[in-house]
């Protein structure tokens, strides 16, 4: 699901918040003097407030498969068949890494702003729901 600035969405599952935490004003060197939890219940309703798209970065097998794809695809039908041969086994041997490259491509977080006034930001598009 692809969420968009402005729409309201939910928390699909349980969540749980840990870490330090510092009085406000306190300087940088108490960081760390308290800890704390804060748990929230899935169902919480919000509005998105940013959406990030992060694109990964290209293999070099990602990048060749991709030239020699876009090659095949120009001028396959003009090649000699055994020229035509050999970039298609070229290509084939470079698609598992494409295939898991595409999988994992695109990763996409989220500021939201839920209804209890507590903002949840950098957080995985999947950890919510259309509302």
């Amino acid at each position: 699901m692809t969420l968009n600035v402005g729409q309201r969405v939910r928390l699909a599952a349980d969540l749980r918040l840990a870490g330090s935490v510092a009085p406000a004003g306190e300087p940088p060197e108490e960081t760390g003097a308290f800890a704390a939890s804060l748990a929230l219940a899935a169902g919480i309703e919000g509005t998105v407030e940013r959406v990030d798209e992060h694109h990964r970065q290209q293999s070099h097998e990602v990048r060749e498969y991709l030239r020699l794809k876009s090659l095949l695809d120009d001028f396959g039908h003009q090649m000699p068949s055994a020229s035509r041969k050999q970039l298609e086994e070229q290509v084939g041997a470079l698609e598992e890494q494409w295939v898991a490259y595409q999988r994992r491509m695109l990763r996409v977080t989220v500021r939201v702003r839920l209804d209890n006034g507590f903002v949840l930001d950098d957080v995985p598009e999947e950890a919510f729901a259309s509302a």
